[in-house]
């Protein structure tokens, strides 16, 4: 059945791993860029992976559990290479941040806070806006349709599911599964009717899918990690941003493992990070009990994600066909996007905060515009050099 969905892939899996490799200790940005430059890299330039595929990956990440970012890396190494790419391609995505996250834990212990990391993160923080104000903008071309006055026209109702996605993840700072669900129920109704609607006596199953501390910890803290981060996992919906309020109730209120103010360093170890924003439960697990809290709370984080991206992925490929999923995950997608630029205003309200970081922001956004050549890394360093720099002279 694959073979009629898919053709032979013209990469190996080493050249996959090396590319989701790079984009783990290169890709800033946060869940909305990642996404935007796996995209860019794997269906535009290299086209590995086709327009089709790519969507169905993103879609399935959205509706099952977990960080966005890192389930379609999983999902587009399952598209040819099934769980061994799979497996493979999660774990060369995920692991430069771990690492990252764990010696930046090292330095945390050692040196008892990160101030200089408040003045790196203001100018950071603008940047990464302005990076991913340009990936959702083109998510959203590609996704829903051209800003063309026929395009719109045509393509009306998708946009009414963008907007309202966008307004709703804007104003609750969350992200609805059931209201992706609703908007691919509603576009697949009015767009392409299953045949079932006509037959009372049809019935039809859907199954969504749905010294430094390095070894320190207290006897039983792990199993309480495990426990917890499987949860946050298991149960928590769509990009990074939605897992921060669970981690805080957890982690800060029920547990009080962290202070306020350890969390909130632990959010910008994460944003300064490059790969999944969810490594920031490396950080966090590497404070409360050293090394083995910081892999315990990151395998426990990500297994639910692997597992809900691989189990269901051969199933949804193999009706992703019938004209009526089709309208429905065309619906889900709108919605998804509409999500994700949600996300984007959230993130941009807090972190352009005063006019050197609107400045910060518009100037990555032209720069990635309008010089090819310049890439974000580049960007997002002297982004951080002109943060240390304002906050010495001001």
């Amino acid at each position: 059945m694959d073979e009629d969905f898919h053709h032979q892939p013209i990469y190996s899996l080493r050249q996959l791993m090396a590319y989701f490799l790079k984009l783990g200790y290169s890709g800033f940005g946060g869940p909305v860029a990642l996404v935007g430059y796996m995209h860019r890299d794997l269906v535009e330039k290299r086209r590995w992976i086709s327009e089709e595929d790519y969507k169905e990956g993103l879609v399935l990440a959205q509706l099952a559990p977990g960080p966005l970012a890192a389930q379609l890396s999983i999902y587009l190494g399952f598209v040819h290479y099934k769980v061994v790419g799979a497996t493979l391609t999660g774990i060369a995505f995920i692991l430069p941040s771990f690492l990252m996250v764990v010696c930046l834990g090292i330095a945390y212990k050692l040196f008892g806070g990160l101030p200089w990391m408040q003045a790196v993160f203001y100018g950071v923080g603008a940047s990464v806006v302005g990076i991913i104000i340009l990936g959702s903008y083109k998510l959203t071309i590609k996704s829903v349709s051209k800003l063309s006055w026929n395009s719109l026209r045509a393509n009306w109702l998708l946009w009414i599911l963008f907007l309202s996605a966008l307004v709703v993840t804007a104003l609750t700072q969350s992200e609805d599964l059931l209201l992706f669900i609703f908007a691919g129920f509603i576009y697949m109704f009015v767009k392409s009717p299953p045949r079932w609607m006509g037959s009372p006596n049809s019935t039809m199953s859907f199954f969504l899918f749905a010294g430094i501390g390095f070894w320190d910890y207290e006897p039983g803290t792990l199993s309480k990690l495990a426990e917890f981060f499987l949860k946050a996992g298991a149960f928590v919906f769509g990009s990074g941003l939605a897992i921060i309020p669970f981690l805080h109730s957890g982690v800060v209120n029920q547990y009080h493992w962290l202070t306020e103010t350890q969390f909130v360093d632990a959010v910008a170890v994460a944003m300064i990070t490059p790969g999944p924003v969810v490594i920031t439960v490396g950080f966090i697990g590497y404070l409360i009990g050293g090394f083995p809290g910081a892999t315990v709370s990151s395998l426990a984080t990500f297994l639910p994600c692997y597992l809900f991206t691989i189990i269901p992925a051969p199933y949804f490929r193999k009706f992703a066909k019938n004209s009526s999923l089709k309208t429905f995950v065309e619906g889900i997608t709108a919605a998804v996007v509409g999500a994700l630029v949600g996300a984007v205003i959230v993130i941009a309200s807090k972190s352009i905060r005063d006019i050197p970081t609107a400045s910060i922001a518009l100037g990555t956004l032209v720069t990635l515009t309008y010089i090819k050549k310049i890439k974000e890394p580049v960007i997002i360093l002297t982004a951080a050099f002109i943060g240390i720099l304002l906050k010495i002279i001001f």
